[in-house]
């Protein structure tokens, strides 16, 4: 990114290709258009065809310094699904520099180990912690012919604190937390810098049906220091771990949780 006299004059991931999972709403979205406004072109691959498609429109509308953004159907559960989206990414914009593995999320039928159903916790192990390592599985490989770039995981506050009645969701965050140190130091080598972002209850129109629905997140709601969190919070975050601003950061688990972790 240059600047003279103190204006920036390109943007922050210029040049950059980057395929968000869950790039159809909340944090997915917001991370989309970010990365397009900072010149990025961006894959948003979501199984949810008309959320992709209103996205990605979205994104190129925010789309400057040369970004771009297309919608790629995915389901981040499924090795062929996953291994194709990848591969139109790279015919499309011809290399791959950042993988954000944002797809996942929790539902009311959490909660304690002696409660839960058995369907849900596979349910939520097998979109976020699976998917994960899928799409790092098939991604990885492409970033690292790129010369290296960032992975950037989605844990949360859950895999730091204890919260409980959601034993389903924290089990699966807890392994993209291990999951995000381990890969920091086996791509190392490769020039490429795993981290995770960990947020708290982020208003995206998800996280309001289930703060509606359960009295416990409620509660959680109302200890943050800063006030809730939007999505665009967690966004700029994941610029700042796309970006060469963050050359040495790896290994770690960002908090962006209006400090609820220390309250």
């Amino acid at each position: 990114m240059a600047r003279t006299g103190g204006v920036r004059s390109g943007g922050r991931l210029e040049g950059k290709v980057a395929f968000i999972t869950g790039g159809g709403g909340g944090i997915g979205r917001a991370t989309a258009e970010r990365f397009a406004a900072e010149g990025a072109c961006v894959a948003l691959a979501e199984i949810n065809a008309q959320l992709g498609e209103a996205a990605a429109e979205s994104a190129r509308a925010a789309a400057d310094f040369g970004g771009h953004a297309h919608f790629i159907h995915c389901d981040v559960t499924d090795h062929a699904s996953v291994e194709a989206a990848v591969a139109e990414t790279v015919k499309r914009y011809g290399k791959l520099d950042i993988l954000h593995n944002n797809a996942g999320g929790s539902t009311k039928e959490d909660g304690p180990v002696t409660e839960a159903p058995e369907e849900e916790f596979w349910r939520v192990i097998r979109l976020d912690l699976y998917g994960t390592f899928l799409c790092s599985k098939l991604a990885i490989p492409e970033i690292i012919k790129a010369g290296g770039g960032s992975v950037i995981n989605m844990s949360s506050n859950v895999a730091l604190m204890a919260v409980p009645g959601r034993d389903c969701y924290t089990a699966a965050k807890g392994g993209v937390a291990s999951m995000t140190r381990s890969m920091a130091v086996e791509y190392a080598p490769h020039k490429i810098r795993v981290n995770a972002i960990a947020p708290s209850v982020t208003l995206s129109d998800r996280v309001k049906k289930l703060i509606d629905d359960s009295a416990g997140i409620a509660d959680l709601a109302r200890a943050h220091l800063l006030g809730l969190g939007e999505p665009i919070h967690v966004a700029d975050m994941a610029v700042y771990l796309a970006s060469d601003e963050s050359p040495i950061t790896t290994g770690q688990i960002l908090s962006v949780d209006s400090g609820v972790t220390v309250a």
